[in-house]
């Protein structure tokens, strides 16, 4: 079985509490032994698929398998061509290079319902929308590279992982994917 689950900003991606104020995966009421591949931390949300096949953590997350996943970075600032291609040529985050990449501006700028909490708002800062697609994850990953940049990243949703896109599917919600969506997120 492979889920796809809208995470909500707060939720850690493990179903026992850790000791922080964050909510756990086992308030959302997944089936029996399935456990999540992959992680976003607390403070990323969108797409987290979750699984009873211990394989398909390898097959999804080995950045030798090239399996892309795609991120919208909400950040401080407007990258320039040279910021651009400092992120695609992929950056150094003091003892780890992390590999090339995809990264350009979202154009048009996307629409996102707000986050609980909203995100800090500087009036004299513009804040502008990238996508950056990956095909490993390192611990806050995203985040180091825009920072690394001179672009902070103010919030973060990963909305695709292989082909399979997140689109229309609620926060705080989860479905069991049809063997087309599965075969979507595996290519």
């Amino acid at each position: 079985m492979l889920l796809a689950f809208h995470k909500p900003y707060g939720v850690i991606s493990q179903f026992t509490p850790d000791g922080s104020p964050n909510r756990t995966l086992a308030e959302f009421g997944f089936p029996k032994d399935v456990y999540p591949l992959g992680r976003l931390d607390a403070d990323s949300e969108g797409l987290l698929l979750l699984s009873d096949e211990p394989g398909l953590n390898t097959r999804l997350l080995d950045p030798s398998n090239a399996h892309p996943r795609t991120y919208w970075a909400q950040i401080e600032g407007i990258p320039t061509t040279v910021a651009f291609e400092k992120l695609s040529q992929g950056v150094s985050l003091g003892d780890q290079q992390t590999l090339p990449c995809r990264a350009w501006l979202l154009d048009p700028q996307p629409t996102v319902p707000p986050r609980d909490p909203p995100i800090r708002v500087r009036k004299t800062i513009p804040d502008c929308w990238i996508g950056i697609e990956l095909i490993e994850g390192k611990n806050r990953q995203v985040r180091k590279m825009t920072a690394s940049i001179g672009h902070p990243t103010l919030r973060l949703i990963r909305v695709q992982i292989g082909k399979f896109e997140m689109e229309s599917l609620k926060l705080g919600r989860w479905k069991a994917l049809t063997a087309d969506q599965k075969n979507l997120v595996l290519s």
